[in-house]
């Protein structure tokens, strides 16, 4: 599309302020947290503020085939919300409603609340909504339903998918679709929710979302182990997954200890080789049980210093540490940020060869891991002015997803493929697998007009 026209007509058919197009402006809607380097400053930005502005908007852009790349809160890490010359960007960030309904137990959530919203929502009336990626006090559920974002409490929980009853989403074409509903259970037809959640924007672009809410669990006890190796903390993780289902059960490796406690002051044993760190939420005795339990196996592998607690600020407090690694890791420099996952009994495996990885390359890789769910996010750190350390990172970064794979593992547990790492999609499906997802993608959006340039090669569709 060259003309000015198709866009001044996009201009009269949404209200005054939807629409901008000013270089000044748009250029702050052009990448997500990747900071994709391909990024470039959009056509447009489209505002909505309803279904209805995205099935204008839609219908519009199908019209006159012009790429349209969905965006929340920015804060995606897999390059999903990258946008080009000549594309339209509709954000979401207007579209912030929450609604809950006491009786069926679930929250109605339009695609620009954020998640940490939804929660308070929620929490107001004894309901609870578990995902909670680290960045849940920014990022928006339309994002996590995109990418099917997991956090801390899925271990036990479960990831987003497993919390979406229904849906209304906008097809490339601009017509609206409702699906699901309050039901809990639901049998007729394909399951077209769970196609929707995790496709990145790339089938139709997702508005509103019903969420199925919990009740409040007890009160957490909370234990935090170090160990002299990372090795040895993910050893202590499989015999822990044997016996029981810790509410938290996450890994943060030497180097990320030392970046968290620089950044922080929080007391870190900056000698310990990992740290390992475990809730449990069940009700008393079986909590302190379960404690008990996660103790003793830490014990047997080696744990250097171990400590629990019940007081809930506390607990929270070392939380929030692990919340705060990724903050602190990027205060090392650049990076390039992994999202692999591997088997349960692979991890000790994977985490070995990250480390050997990260010697090969001379570079430095801090691991954080969802451990109890075999999800980790090494982060490859390096020096952007640095030719040689940027090249040296690519290899790593490369050499990690390949390792996962090796390991009937995956590119992404929770942050999406985006345009990051899209290359590795092939291998992990193989032709046949890739193929069926080209069927689908042009079944849903024959012009590839939808988010163009993520998760499937562009020129394979």
């Amino acid at each position: 599309m060259s003309s000015l026209a198709p866009l001044s007509e996009l201009f009269a058919q949404l209200p005054s302020g939807v629409v901008i197009d000013n270089p000044d402006r748009t250029v702050r809607y052009m990448s997500d947290w990747a900071r994709d380097p391909s990024a470039r400053p959009p056509l447009a930005v489209v505002r909505v503020e309803s279904t209805e502005h995205v099935s204008t908007t839609l219908a519009w852009a199908h019209r006159h085939r012009v790429g349209v790349v969905p965006r929340g809160a920015g804060t995606g890490l897999s390059g999903g919300a990258t946008a080009d010359a000549g594309v339209v960007v509709v954000s979401l960030e207007r579209m912030a409603a929450v609604d809950i309904d006491t009786q069926a137990h679930v929250a109605k959530a339009q695609a620009g609340a954020l998640n940490i919203e939804v929660k308070r929502a929620a929490e107001e009336v004894g309901l609870w909504y578990p995902p909670d990626p680290s960045s849940y006090e920014i990022c928006t559920i339309g994002g996590n339903v995109a990418t099917n974002a997991g956090g801390l409490c899925c271990v036990k929980y479960g990831v987003t998918r497993d919390f979406v009853l229904g849906m209304q989403v906008v097809l490339s074409d601009g017509t609206a679709v409702d699906l699901g509903g309050t039901r809990l259970k639901d049998a007729a037809g394909y399951s077209l929710i769970n196609l929707f959640v995790g496709s990145e924007g790339t089938l139709g672009i997702v508005t509103e979302v019903t969420l199925r809410l919990l009740p409040q669990p007890a009160p957490s006890s909370t234990l935090v182990a170090s160990f002299p190796t990372t090795v040895a903390a993910t050893q202590a993780v499989l015999d822990i997954t044997g016996v029981c289902r810790p509410s938290v059960l996450e890994l943060m490796d030497h180097t990320t200890i030392d970046a968290v406690e620089s950044m922080t002051s929080m007391g870190l044993d900056r000698s310990a080789g990992a740290l390992l760190l475990a809730r449990s939420d069940g009700p008393d005795p079986a909590s302190a049980a379960e404690i008990a339990a996660v103790e003793e196996i830490c014990r047997r592998w080696g744990a250097t210093e171990i400590y629990s607690t019940d007081d809930l600020e506390e607990g929270e407090a070392f939380t929030q540490v692990r919340r705060l690694a990724l903050p602190a890791i990027e205060r090392l420099g650049s990076i390039l940020l992994e999202d692999v996952g591997v088997p349960v009994p692979a991890l000790p495996d994977l985490v070995e060869g990250i480390e050997e990885i990260a010697r090969a390359n001379n570079v430095t890789i801090a691991v954080i891991a969802h451990a109890g769910d075999g999800n980790t996010h090494p982060v490859v750190v390096y020096d952007p002015q640095q030719p040689a350390q940027l090249a040296a990172a690519e290899t790593a970064f490369a050499a990690v997803m390949d390792l996962a794979l090796q390991l009937k593992g995956t590119i992404t547990g929770e942050h999406g493929v985006g345009r990051l790492k899209r290359d590795w999609l092939p291998q992990q499906l193989g032709a046949a697998g890739l193929a069926l997802q080209h069927t689908i993608k042009r079944a849903f959006d024959p012009h590839n007009l939808l988010n163009p340039g993520a998760v499937l090669l562009p020129e394979n569709v």
